[in-house]
């Protein structure tokens, strides 16, 4: 498969010169063995080339662990997806017309329990999504309490379900119930379920409290930042990326930063590790044939990406050419993680940006480098 490897290394160097991305590692799993390649550099001050051993923040990714913590808590009895939020967590899901009895664990691991979406809050916009508010607060310390707080401030958009809604909010709910039902942290969850099992040596779920990466890894830059002159109150899933600031704007080392992320995204890895554990939950090695259906048991998508369907923490992403990947994808400020594998898990790439701006052509050149058919790139 040297030509394919070849592509997409072109892939790479062109998404460095044509789309500015700071940036962007590959990691390839065949037939023929492992490939690793990289364009652009881990630190823009001193020039350091990206390393296999670099970790990086992996974003939404980390909702394919928490379902996989799930889903083993479930096979082992500990919990039921039937299972009401009202159960595990009595009053918490309450006021504002959001009832915690007639949402299930399913619901809330599916995207599909109606609850609003928490990232269109206008303090929480001003605080981390423009320069002088991320600036201010890039240390704070959010606590669960706080999350689930911010969840129960508004009403849900329909009833649980009916629809599909991409939400932290359910997985932070998701991650409180394995607290509950364990009576032990997440993060331990996390690593006894999932990480220690499948030996990812580069893998840990963050902490809410702890900010930056442990060991090697690259800076994390962003550009993604709302404008100052921008009312954050109207902002929505189809206006959101117009009122960002414009591409001559200078980008920000967003490395050393804490994170709202906790059960829905704050699992830190390297794309080696990805690659082991995305070929899990797409062979079903890790899960028992049970909860390995629910996991891919999908419903369409709405207001996220194009052509995509949704399980529990993973999706199925259709090409321009009919042919269908599964993935485990994450945006984090100032990072860009995706791992996508044709269903057979035969074949895998493992794509990490170190910077959070052009990741979608990005990612399509490297998708058609390496499956034959863009993503994004259709009529």
């Amino acid at each position: 498969m040297t030509g394919s490897r070849d592509r997409v290394q072109d892939a790479l160097d062109r998404s460095v010169a044509e789309l500015g991305v700071v940036g962007i590692v590959a990691h390839v799993q065949d037939e023929s063995g492992t490939w690793f390649g990289a364009a652009g550099v881990a630190d823009r001050e001193t020039g350091r080339r990206r390393e296999p051993v670099d970790r990086f923040l992996i974003g939404s990714g980390g909702k394919a662990y928490t379902s996989a913590a799930v889903l083993q808590l479930a096979a082992e009895g500990r919990l039921s997806l039937d299972d009401t939020v009202e159960k595990w967590l009595p009053g918490v899901v309450s006021g504002n017309g959001n009832d915690g009895s007639k949402i299930t664990v399913r619901h809330l691991i599916g995207h599909t329990s109606g609850l609003w979406v928490t990232g269109f809050d206008a303090d929480m916009v001003r605080a981390l999504h423009t320069r002088a508010g991320f600036a201010e607060h890039r240390h704070y310390v959010w606590t669960v309490e706080k999350l689930l707080e911010l969840q129960m401030s508004q009403p849900p958009i329909f009833a649980p379900g009916e629809s599909f809604a991409y939400t932290n909010g359910g997985y932070h709910l998701a991650g409180a119930i394995i607290e509950k039902a364990t009576g032990n942290a997440y993060e331990e969850e996390v690593e006894r379920t999932v990480i220690r099992p499948l030996g990812l040596t580069g893998t840990y779920a963050r902490p809410l409290a702890e900010p930056g990466i442990r060991g090697p890894h690259a800076r994390a830059y962003s550009r993604m930042f709302i404008r100052d002159d921008v009312d954050p109150s109207i902002l929505n899933t189809a206006n959101y990326e117009s009122y960002l600031q414009g591409p001559e704007t200078d980008p920000v080392d967003v490395t050393d930063a804490t994170s709202f992320g906790w059960a829905a995204g704050n699992v830190v890895s390297t794309t080696g590790d990805m690659l082991r554990f995305t070929s899990a939950m797409i062979s079903g090695t890790l899960l028992p044939p049970a909860q390995h259906r629910e996991m891919w048991t999908t419903v369409p998508t709405r207001d996220w990406i194009p052509n995509t369907r949704y399980g529990t923490g993973v999706s199925e992403w259709t090409l321009a050419d009919g042919g269908t990947l599964h993935a485990v994808v994450g945006m984090q400020t100032g990072s860009a993680s995706f791992t996508l594998g044709a269903p057979g898990g035969t074949r895998l790439v493992s794509v990490n940006l170190n910077c959070d701006w052009n990741w979608a052509p990005a990612l399509d050149l490297v998708i058609e480098a390496a499956f034959g058919s863009p993503f994004f790139a259709q009529p």
